[in-house]
Formats: structure tokens, sequence, C-alpha cells
């Protein structure tokens, strides 16, 4: 597996290998060891996969407070989303800023968030599958989030409008919260 810096500090996005032949591929979808190698200290507790009907589909930006905090291993297996990953670390030198990258079945790209990050994805096909990896279980009391479309974020989305959760279009800008996320990378974050 090879790690890609984002210009993000714990923000990696990783290239699995991938073994194909007539028959088509296998790859290693998660390896303790190889992400240990890598400097990333995550230990997953549980496993989610979504899947959205329609392209333009929205989910995001959500996180979940601490000390519910999750580092997550994300990825597509069906279809193409346009992943988006913002720093939420207060005392980070790239707070409030995002990183966003095409994950798709075809491209098998991973991407590896550690806590203190807000994580959204738009669907960029029908029929696509969403899966991830979380360190931390979900709790409903930790569940937050921020506005998909904050104009302070400069996020690029393509959609301009998406098709959102109610709870997602209510979510409050990042200027409108206090952040309780500091740089913590031994719980979570690619050490190097």
């Amino acid at each position: 597996m090879r790690l890609i810096e984002t210009g993000l500090p714990g923000l990696a996005l990783l290239e699995p290998k991938v073994f194909r032949d007539e028959r088509g591929f296998f790859l290693e979808t998660y390896s303790e060891a190889a992400f240990d190698a890598l400097g990333i200290g995550a230990r997953f507790v549980q496993d989610n996969h979504a899947y959205s009907a329609r392209k333009g589909v929205l989910r995001g930006l959500h996180f979940q407070l601490p000390p519910f905090a999750q580092a997550k291993l994300v990825w597509v297996v069906r279809g193409s989303v346009l992943d988006v990953a913002v720093d939420l670390r207060r005392d980070s030198p790239t707070f409030g800023q995002h990183f966003s990258a095409e994950l798709s079945a075809e491209n098998m790209l991973r991407l590896f968030l550690p806590r203190g990050f807000a994580h959204g994805y738009v669907t960029l096909t029908p029929d696509a599958e969403f899966v991830y990896k979380v360190d931390a279980p979900y709790a409903s009391k930790a569940d937050a989030g921020i506005l998909w479309n904050d104009p302070d974020l400069g996020i690029d989305w393509p959609e301009a409008e998406p098709l959102l959760s109610p709870k997602d279009r209510q979510l409050p800008r990042l200027r409108d919260i206090d952040s309780p996320f500091v740089c913590d990378p031994p719980h979570g974050g690619v050490r190097g």
C-alpha cells in the first residue's frame, strides 16, 4: 500500500496493491501490519456500508465529538464519489482547510481520516456504495457536523443542489462551532 500525502497533517490518501489478471482482481482492503508500517495508529472496531441510489446524494459534513471522536478509513466499492475532509483541529496549521478526492470502484483509492476531521461525500454516479471503518462506535449523543456548503470552506462541490437529509440541511457553519479537537496523532493519526 502506498501513502499519498494530502497536505493536511495526518490525512492520507492510500493506494492499495491490486493484483489483476484475466479473472479479475485481488487486493487487501485492510491490513493492520501495513497500516503500522505506514505509521497509521488507528485500530478499527466497526465497519459501515452506505448505498446511494441516485447521483447527487450528499452526506456530510459529519464528525463525532470527543470522547467519541472517530478515525475513519473510507473507500468506494461501486460507482464513484467526491470525498471531502475538513480539518477541525483548532491548533492545526491547516485548521478549516479541506482536501477532496474522487474515490471510485475503478481507482480503488482509500482515504484515511484521523480524529478531528469532518467528513462528507457526494455521489458522482447512481448506485454508489461507500464502505468505511471507524476506530470508535457510533454515539448518537456525540453526532455533529458542519454545513456542506459553508462559504468559508470554499469546497467546490460538483452538485449545486444535492439531495440532502433534513439534518444535513440544518448543520451550523464552521465559524459557529467551538471545535473541541486538537492535533493528536497517537490516537489514530499518521505518525511521522
